[in-house]
């Protein structure tokens, strides 16, 4: 399992402040030196934490340093005063992996996944010129259960990120039985020749779950790192997190 840390909220501390501090790249080479495999932005269009240029610029920084680089969006965004556009953005970072995740531009934080709809087509259209811009790029589905699976193979994309939030709910309440649908949902994307990520409300309480079901490549997190960073210190905190998954 690789670990691929999510910055989002280190770059939204900054912006409330209008200046460059913190400096995200700081931590985007702190967290490398550390031995991350990745790190992630979901930069949205009214550039509330993560910006255009930051995704610009820390995909340069994972390629000089040899780590992987995943842009995470909506899809169907277009370029509006500074956003640049997702699939704009793609076209010129040419990242590792690309997430297209169906939230809106009022979403709190993404919340569910994809299923099949009116958008069908649209979603085809944008897969497709990802893949002649950005041929070397996993693309990867947002997805909630076995339905959003079925429809992220039917599209013939290389990855889906199985969306963590009730998983991370029902374990904080002590309820483990969520763990069998997470293992139904791996198996299932296993015999569809999917790899699987996974996402959303990780933490060091119930991250170790994951690491025992096994068959995840990569897991992102951002939002616990940060919270848990106030208590140990982003380093401790990162090998914390990267103990769990490699024990």
């Amino acid at each position: 399992m690789k670990l691929s840390v999510n910055l989002n909220k280190i770059a939204l501390l900054r912006n409330a402040r209008g200046e460059n501090y913190p400096e995200l790249s700081y931590f985007a080479i702190k967290a490398i030196d550390l031995g991350v495999n990745g790190l992630t932005l979901h930069p949205r269009p009214d550039h509330r934490h993560a910006t255009s240029d930051d995704a610009i610029e820390i995909s340069k920084l994972c390629k000089e340093r040899g780590v992987e680089f995943n842009i995470e969006g909506n899809p169907f965004s277009k370029s509006n005063n500074n956003f640049k556009g997702f699939y704009e953005l793609v076209d010129i970072i040419k990242p590792d992996q690309v997430t297209l995740v169906p939230d809106g531009i009022n979403q709190i934080t993404s919340d569910h996944g994809w299923h099949s709809g009116a958008h069908d087509q649209e979603l085809i259209n944008t897969i497709e010129l990802i893949r002649s811009s950005s041929n070397n790029s996993k693309i990867s589905l947002f997805i909630d259960d076995i339905k959003g699976i079925e429809y992220a193979s039917k599209l013939n994309v290389d990855l889906i990120e199985i969306h963590t939030g009730q998983f991370a709910k029902s374990i904080s309440n002590n309820d483990e039985s969520i763990i069998s649908n997470i293992q139904e949902m791996i198996d299932f994307a296993s015999n569809h020749n999917l790899l699987i990520n996974a996402g959303h409300d990780l933490n060091l309480n119930n991250l170790h779950y994951l690491v025992k079901i096994g068959n995840i490549n990569e897991v992102s997190i951002g939002h616990a790192i940060i919270v848990d960073s106030l208590l140990y210190g982003y380093e401790d905190t990162i090998l914390k997190y990267l103990k769990v998954i490699r024990n």
